[in-house]
């Protein structure tokens, strides 16, 4: 029996694996009337209040998140009202993923993730293996393929 997916939050970075996401989003709901939070996070450090004034993270989140808009419109069946693109600043994107997905009662995380190598191992990232291990809903992640293009935002692993 297939899931139904009522409620789905996808994380984009302005990678190509945004628009992976969305396709995977696309082939998991086909026709159905699902709400889908599109978010992208900008990290503020420790040395910075929360509510930072940062325009030039935000035009670029802006930017991103309105592609990101536009894919998840191209799909067949997807209607305006049922998709919302949110712009979170916090201290952590894991937590603040996990957290969103939590306020807004999503039934998976719909997210793409690329390998990292760091002090010479392979790693996902501490975005990814935040989500993975705290995230109360499903997590559905797709793997791209090394040499995938990196956005300029704050990367959802």
């Amino acid at each position: 029996m297939a899931a139904r997916f009522e409620r789905l939050l996808v994380p984009v970075d302005g990678s190509s694996g945004d628009q992976r996401s969305l396709e995977i989003v696309s082939s998991l709901v086909q026709k159905e009337s699902v709400h889908i939070t599109i978010v992208h996070v900008i990290e503020v450090g420790q040395s910075m209040p929360l509510d930072a004034e940062l325009p030039t993270e935000i035009e670029k989140g802006e930017a991103i998140l309105q592609r990101a808009e536009q894919l998840a419109l191209q799909r067949p069946g997807s209607r305006s009202d049922l998709v919302l693109a949110e712009l979170l600043q916090a201290r952590n994107a894991g937590a603040a993923i996990v957290d969103e997905a939590v306020e807004r009662n999503a039934d998976a995380i719909v997210m793409a993730i690329r390998n990292h190598n760091r002090h010479g191992k392979i790693t996902l990232g501490e975005t990814v293996n935040y989500v993975l291990k705290n995230a109360s809903c499903e997590v559905i992640a797709v793997r791209l393929p090394p040499g995938a293009v990196r956005g300029m935002g704050v990367s959802p692993q």
